[in-house]
Protein backbone atom coordinates (compact mmCIF):
# COMPACT_ATOMS: atom_id res chain seq x y z
CA UNK A 1 0.00 0.00 0.00
CA UNK A 2 3.49 2.22 -0.38
CA UNK A 3 3.08 2.79 3.19
CA UNK A 4 6.79 3.50 4.62
CA UNK A 5 8.41 1.36 7.16
CA UNK A 6 12.03 2.87 7.23
CA UNK A 7 13.29 5.66 5.84
CA UNK A 8 16.93 6.91 6.29
CA UNK A 9 19.07 9.81 4.39
CA UNK A 10 22.87 9.64 4.59
CA UNK A 11 24.09 13.29 2.68
CA UNK A 12 27.38 15.44 2.68
CA UNK A 13 28.47 18.67 1.53
CA UNK A 14 31.27 18.08 -1.43
CA UNK A 15 33.52 20.52 -2.04
CA UNK A 16 36.02 20.91 -5.04
CA UNK A 17 38.71 23.89 -4.67
CA UNK A 18 40.73 25.10 -6.43
CA UNK A 19 41.90 28.63 -5.00
CA UNK A 20 44.99 30.52 -5.70
CA UNK A 21 46.43 31.70 -2.43
CA UNK A 22 43.85 29.25 -0.21
CA UNK A 23 41.64 32.07 1.04
CA UNK A 24 39.52 31.16 4.17
CA UNK A 25 35.69 30.53 3.39
CA UNK A 26 32.57 30.91 5.16
CA UNK A 27 29.82 28.49 3.88
CA UNK A 28 26.41 29.32 5.77
CA UNK A 29 23.30 26.85 5.90
CA UNK A 30 19.95 26.90 7.47
CA UNK A 31 19.46 28.93 10.13
CA UNK A 32 16.37 26.60 11.71
CA UNK A 33 18.50 23.50 11.28
CA UNK A 34 18.55 21.41 14.46
CA UNK A 35 20.66 18.79 15.45
CA UNK A 36 19.53 15.96 17.59
CA UNK A 37 16.05 14.81 17.88
CA UNK A 38 16.18 16.33 21.37
CA UNK A 39 16.06 19.85 19.61
CA UNK A 40 18.62 21.34 22.09
CA UNK A 41 20.41 23.39 19.50
CA UNK A 42 17.06 24.15 17.89
CA UNK A 43 16.21 27.56 16.16
CA UNK A 44 12.51 26.65 16.12
CA UNK A 45 10.83 23.79 14.11
CA UNK A 46 13.39 23.71 11.23
CA UNK A 47 15.05 21.17 9.21
CA UNK A 48 16.11 18.44 12.38
CA UNK A 49 18.77 15.96 11.20
CA UNK A 50 19.90 13.22 13.81
CA UNK A 51 23.70 13.95 13.58
CA UNK A 52 26.87 15.33 12.05
CA UNK A 53 30.29 14.89 11.62
CA UNK A 54 32.93 17.79 10.26
CA UNK A 55 35.89 17.45 8.40
CA UNK A 56 38.80 18.40 10.98
CA UNK A 57 39.68 21.66 8.76
CA UNK A 58 36.60 23.45 9.59
CA UNK A 59 36.29 25.75 12.32
CA UNK A 60 32.98 25.44 14.41
CA UNK A 61 33.20 29.14 16.59
CA UNK A 62 30.31 30.33 14.83
CA UNK A 63 28.12 27.17 14.74
CA UNK A 64 25.84 27.09 17.46
CA UNK A 65 24.67 30.15 17.03
CA UNK A 66 24.86 31.22 13.27
CA UNK A 67 25.24 27.98 12.00
CA UNK A 68 28.40 28.99 9.80
CA UNK A 69 31.29 27.02 9.21
CA UNK A 70 34.18 28.63 8.45
CA UNK A 71 37.27 26.78 6.51
CA UNK A 72 40.84 26.84 4.77
CA UNK A 73 39.80 24.19 2.16
CA UNK A 74 42.37 22.11 0.96
CA UNK A 75 42.97 21.66 -2.92
CA UNK A 76 40.69 19.28 -4.68
CA UNK A 77 37.68 17.39 -4.09
CA UNK A 78 36.95 16.83 0.05
CA UNK A 79 33.73 16.45 2.25
CA UNK A 80 32.86 19.49 4.42
CA UNK A 81 30.60 17.43 6.41
CA UNK A 82 28.50 14.24 6.66
CA UNK A 83 25.01 14.04 7.94
CA UNK A 84 22.18 11.53 8.68
CA UNK A 85 18.39 11.80 8.81
CA UNK A 86 15.87 9.43 9.77
CA UNK A 87 11.92 9.51 9.46
CA UNK A 88 11.60 13.19 9.16
CA UNK A 89 11.38 13.72 5.39
CA UNK A 90 8.92 12.54 2.47
CA UNK A 91 10.23 9.90 -0.02
CA UNK A 92 10.36 11.31 -3.56
CA UNK A 93 8.69 8.57 -4.52
CA UNK A 94 5.60 6.06 -3.83
CA UNK A 95 5.36 2.56 -5.45
CA UNK A 96 2.21 0.95 -5.56
CA UNK A 97 2.53 -3.14 -6.60
CA UNK A 98 -0.24 -5.64 -7.13
CA UNK A 99 0.07 -9.14 -8.42
CA UNK A 100 -3.05 -11.09 -9.67
CA UNK A 101 -2.96 -15.18 -10.82
CA UNK A 102 -5.48 -14.87 -14.00
CA UNK A 103 -4.63 -18.56 -14.85
CA UNK A 104 -2.99 -21.30 -12.23
CA UNK A 105 -0.04 -20.66 -14.85
CA UNK A 106 -0.15 -17.03 -15.08
CA UNK A 107 0.22 -13.77 -13.14
CA UNK A 108 -0.09 -10.00 -14.02
CA UNK A 109 1.91 -7.87 -12.17
CA UNK A 110 1.25 -3.90 -11.93
CA UNK A 111 3.83 -1.09 -10.58
CA UNK A 112 2.24 2.08 -10.26
CA UNK A 113 4.88 4.38 -9.11
CA UNK A 114 3.84 7.88 -8.15
CA UNK A 115 6.33 11.22 -8.04
CA UNK A 116 5.82 12.87 -4.59
CA UNK A 117 8.54 15.48 -5.62
CA UNK A 118 7.71 19.03 -7.43
CA UNK A 119 6.42 19.32 -10.65
CA UNK A 120 9.76 21.71 -11.39
CA UNK A 121 12.08 18.97 -10.86
CA UNK A 122 12.25 15.33 -12.04
CA UNK A 123 13.96 11.47 -11.78
CA UNK A 124 16.45 10.81 -13.77
CA UNK A 125 17.92 7.87 -15.60
CA UNK A 126 15.27 5.50 -13.26
CA UNK A 127 15.21 2.01 -13.17
CA UNK A 128 13.04 -0.29 -11.13
CA UNK A 129 13.21 -4.14 -11.10
CA UNK A 130 11.09 -6.64 -10.13
CA UNK A 131 12.84 -10.29 -9.20
CA UNK A 132 10.13 -13.05 -10.65
CA UNK A 133 10.42 -17.11 -9.47
CA UNK A 134 12.61 -19.13 -10.92
CA UNK A 135 9.79 -21.03 -12.83
CA UNK A 136 8.87 -18.04 -14.62
CA UNK A 137 9.18 -18.89 -18.53
CA UNK A 138 8.45 -15.45 -20.28
CA UNK A 139 6.70 -12.27 -19.95
CA UNK A 140 5.32 -9.26 -21.68
CA UNK A 141 5.36 -6.12 -20.26
CA UNK A 142 3.11 -2.94 -21.16
CA UNK A 143 4.30 0.63 -19.88
CA UNK A 144 1.12 3.52 -19.62
CA UNK A 145 2.85 6.21 -20.97
CA UNK A 146 2.38 9.91 -19.35
CA UNK A 147 2.89 13.14 -20.53
CA UNK A 148 6.42 14.64 -19.99
CA UNK A 149 8.27 10.86 -19.18
CA UNK A 150 11.02 10.25 -21.76
CA UNK A 151 13.07 7.07 -22.69
CA UNK A 152 11.02 4.71 -21.34
CA UNK A 153 11.38 0.84 -21.75
CA UNK A 154 10.32 -2.58 -20.08
CA UNK A 155 11.32 -5.51 -20.95
CA UNK A 156 11.82 -9.35 -19.52
CA UNK A 157 15.55 -10.02 -18.74
CA UNK A 158 14.92 -13.94 -18.87
CA UNK A 159 18.82 -14.72 -17.50
CA UNK A 160 18.01 -12.31 -14.32
CA UNK A 161 14.21 -13.55 -14.14
CA UNK A 162 13.11 -10.27 -13.68
CA UNK A 163 11.37 -7.34 -14.98
CA UNK A 164 13.14 -5.01 -16.10
CA UNK A 165 11.34 -1.36 -16.41
CA UNK A 166 13.66 2.23 -16.72
CA UNK A 167 12.74 6.17 -17.97
CA UNK A 168 15.39 8.49 -18.90
CA UNK A 169 12.96 11.32 -17.37
CA UNK A 170 10.47 10.57 -14.76
CA UNK A 171 8.53 13.89 -14.08
CA UNK A 172 7.62 15.02 -10.41
CA UNK A 173 3.59 15.50 -9.38
CA UNK A 174 3.33 12.59 -12.03
CA UNK A 175 2.21 8.73 -11.63
CA UNK A 176 3.15 6.21 -14.28
CA UNK A 177 2.54 2.25 -14.44
CA UNK A 178 3.93 -0.83 -15.97
CA UNK A 179 1.63 -3.88 -16.10
CA UNK A 180 3.15 -7.52 -17.26
CA UNK A 181 1.44 -10.71 -17.80
CA UNK A 182 4.14 -13.55 -16.85
CA UNK A 183 3.66 -17.10 -17.60
CA UNK A 184 5.16 -19.76 -15.11
CA UNK A 185 5.99 -23.33 -15.97
CA UNK A 186 3.91 -24.80 -13.11
CA UNK A 187 1.25 -23.35 -10.81
CA UNK A 188 1.89 -20.43 -8.35
CA UNK A 189 1.53 -21.91 -4.83
CA UNK A 190 2.79 -19.49 -1.73
CA UNK A 191 5.99 -20.39 -1.70
CA UNK A 192 6.71 -19.51 -5.53
CA UNK A 193 4.73 -15.78 -4.75
CA UNK A 194 7.21 -14.95 -2.44
CA UNK A 195 9.81 -15.31 -4.99
CA UNK A 196 8.34 -12.37 -6.04
CA UNK A 197 10.20 -9.16 -5.38
CA UNK A 198 10.65 -7.11 -3.51
CA UNK A 199 10.96 -4.57 -6.07
CA UNK A 200 14.23 -2.48 -6.11
CA UNK A 201 14.25 1.52 -8.06
CA UNK A 202 17.47 3.58 -8.86
CA UNK A 203 17.14 7.10 -9.50
CA UNK A 204 18.90 10.30 -9.27
CA UNK A 205 17.20 13.93 -8.86
CA UNK A 206 18.79 16.37 -9.92
CA UNK A 207 18.94 19.97 -8.19
CA UNK A 208 17.08 18.58 -5.31
CA UNK A 209 17.31 17.96 -1.78
CA UNK A 210 15.09 15.81 0.27
CA UNK A 211 16.25 16.56 3.47
CA UNK A 212 15.89 20.16 2.75
CA UNK A 213 19.54 21.07 4.18
CA UNK A 214 20.26 24.37 2.44
CA UNK A 215 23.53 26.15 1.37
CA UNK A 216 22.46 29.85 2.38
CA UNK A 217 26.11 31.25 0.96
CA UNK A 218 29.25 29.94 0.18
CA UNK A 219 32.16 33.01 -0.07
CA UNK A 220 35.73 34.03 0.87
CA UNK A 221 35.90 35.10 4.55
CA UNK A 222 37.59 38.51 3.52
CA UNK A 223 37.02 41.21 0.99
CA UNK A 224 40.47 40.58 -1.39
CA UNK A 225 40.75 43.20 -4.36
CA UNK A 226 40.38 41.64 -7.75
CA UNK A 227 39.67 38.38 -6.30
CA UNK A 228 36.55 37.58 -7.48
CA UNK A 229 36.48 33.36 -7.77
CA UNK A 230 33.62 31.50 -10.05
CA UNK A 231 31.38 29.02 -7.31
CA UNK A 232 28.12 27.53 -7.39
CA UNK A 233 26.60 25.09 -5.24
CA UNK A 234 24.56 21.70 -7.01
CA UNK A 235 22.16 19.63 -5.04
CA UNK A 236 21.65 16.13 -5.90
CA UNK A 237 19.39 13.30 -4.70
CA UNK A 238 20.85 9.94 -5.30
CA UNK A 239 19.14 6.17 -4.14
CA UNK A 240 21.41 3.97 -2.40
CA UNK A 241 18.84 1.37 -1.16
CA UNK A 242 15.08 1.51 -2.61
CA UNK A 243 13.02 -1.29 -1.79
CA UNK A 244 9.48 -2.13 -1.61
CA UNK A 245 7.98 -5.19 -0.38
CA UNK A 246 6.11 -7.63 -1.71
Amino acid sequence: NGYVLNSTIDGCIQMKSYLAGNPQLRLALNEDLIVGKNGGSSYGSGVTVDDINFNDCVNLSEWEHGRTLSFFPPDGEFIVLNYRMTGEFKTPFRIFPSIEEVEPNKLEIAVHVRAEIPDNHFGANVSIEVPLPQIATAASCQVVNTPGATGVHAEYVSHEKKLLWTLKKFPGCSEQTMRAKVSLSGPCTSQIRREIGPINMNFEIPMYNVSSLQVRYLRVAENMPGYSPYRWVRYVTQSSSYVCRL
